[in-house]
């Protein structure tokens, strides 16, 4: 299926790893032309290359969004090669923490990570793209921002205020032919999880193979309809279709890639 995203621009926050690097990668796949984000310049620059080695169009902006200077220059670089069609918000950060032992130092730090430099991006982007008179905004939310666990207060209300914003501003772009829309992700599989799931696997009883350890670990920690953990393709599927005109009509919108986690309507 084309999704008719060749000739359009996307920055991608936080792209040189994890599900920024899949939905980054995806995009370019899809025709798009892309703008690699991060703030090490050696992994910016080996994801760009990864794309422009395999038929893709990529460039790279180096920045700090948990500053006004940081996110100028981000934008700056990024506008060098035409205006921007497609941001994708998706940089940020999380520590494990209980609520006696999050500070509110703590609170600050990851709200200006997770939340401000959200709005940095948005503001230093909406003005060009008013002018192109068509946009995407597609900010990556989760679960937890829905329904919160008792660790990690400060993360899990970062996530709800992202979904928050989003639906706000999609009222305010109301007949501009820019959206606003979340994606919500689930738990998802990458090394970091593969590799606790494998120490863990002995000690909690979920089996030998790798596929026996993900089955019974999705029963004991996070039970949803699909039986497994979600991988970064689907995630970075369900933002380049609210990337592409096919999501014109949606608007405001949540959607959950959770394999039903999540219980509710």
């Amino acid at each position: 299926m084309d999704l008719k995203l060749k000739g359009k621009r996307a920055l991608v926050t936080g792209s040189t790893s994890g599900l920024g690097e899949s939905i980054v990668k995806m995009l370019a796949a899809e025709g798009a032309e892309v703008i690699v984000h991060g703030r090490n310049i050696e992994r910016a620059q080996s994801v760009a290359d990864y794309i422009n080695l395999n038929n893709g169009k990529a460039t790279f902006a180096i920045g700090d969004l948990t500053s006004d200077e940081g996110a100028d220059a981000v934008i700056k670089e990024a506008l060098k090669n035409g205006k921007i069609d497609i941001l994708v918000n998706n940089a940020g950060f999380y520590k494990h923490t209980s609520w006696t032992g999050t500070r509110a130092d703590d609170w600050l730090e990851v709200y200006n990570a997770n939340v401000v430099s959200y709005v940095r991006m948005i503001q230093r982007v909406l003005p060009q793209m008013k002018e192109l008179g068509w946009g995407r905004l597609i900010h990556i939310g989760g679960g937890l921002g829905i329904q919160p666990i008792r660790e990690q207060p400060h993360y899990n209300a970062t996530l709800a205020a992202r979904h928050n914003l989003s639906v706000s501003l999609a009222r305010e772009l109301k007949e501009t032919g820019i959206t606003s829309n979340v994606v919500s992700p689930g738990a998802i599989m990458n090394e970091s999880v593969e590799e606790w799931l494998n120490s863990a696997a002995k000690q909690k009883g979920w089996g030998s193979s790798f596929d026996e350890i993900e089955k019974n670990a999705v029963k004991d920690i996070v039970p949803n309809d699909a039986g497994r953990f979600g991988r970064p393709e689907e995630i970075a599927a369900a933002v380049c279709y609210l990337a592409s005109p096919y999501a014109d009509y949606v608007s405001g919108a949540l959607l959950r890639i959770d394999g039903g986690t999540v219980k509710g309507i």
